[in-house]
């Protein structure tokens, strides 16, 4: 599995089973520029961080250089891990799927791209999580947590549920957030393998 990372509202990355990750903030403005996608290290031939702890490290560094701004779009980077799993369904000798963790404190602004990116994402090897942050209401957040019905934009209606709200607050204290916020991916990923009748490769892991 690959598991894409989204610290605060400004980093997400993407890891491989090497450990290293390719790591990108947006929403942060560089010399006077606001950039919606730029590499954490500033090394755009060489974005990878080592771990966990290369991600953080390098994002204390950029927070030195970098100004956090607005506005928060999600559907850049949405698409962005989108391009990743389209490109990963086409090999046949591969079955990789793509967890996108998004810790947000406050609502987005690009709400109907962002819509029209997860329906895009739910017809790909792709689960999203968000995290919500703060006191913020999240109200945007748990209408894109479609559990009673599948996200719908105009005509277009997402394949399956691939969102999972979590407000951080209501389990901050508890041991049960990592169990809420993995709850549905089980689930998710299941229904994709179903619909595309995939079965486990053989020698998989």
């Amino acid at each position: 599995m690959h598991m894409q990372l989204k610290f605060d509202s400004e980093i997400f990355t993407l890891s491989f089973s090497d450990k290293l990750f390719p790591s990108f903030g947006f929403g942060g403005q560089i010399e006077g520029k606001v950039s919606h996608r730029f590499p954490l290290n500033f090394n755009p031939t060489n974005p990878y961080c080592a771990g966990v702890e290369g991600i953080v490290a390098a994002y204390h560094q950029a927070l030195r250089v970098v100004d956090l701004l607005g506005p928060t779009n999600m559907a850049p980077i949405i698409n962005h891990v989108a391009d990743f799993a389209e490109e990963a369904a086409s090999k046949t000798d591969r079955q990789d799927y793509f967890v996108l963790l998004i810790l947000t404190d406050g609502e987005i602004t690009d709400m109907i791209d962002t819509k029209k990116a997860i329906i895009r994402a739910s017809r790909l090897p792709m689960s999203i999580i968000i995290v919500g942050v703060g006191s913020c209401t999240f109200l945007k957040m748990v209408e894109l947590d479609s559990d009673d019905s599948l996200l719908r934009v105009g005509s277009s209606v997402a394949e399956r549920d691939i969102v999972q709200f979590v407000p951080y607050r209501k389990y901050a204290q508890s041991y049960e957030l990592a169990q809420v916020v993995l709850a549905e991916i089980p689930t998710q990923f299941t229904q994709y393998m179903n619909k595309r009748g995939l079965a486990p490769l053989k020698g998989a892991q």
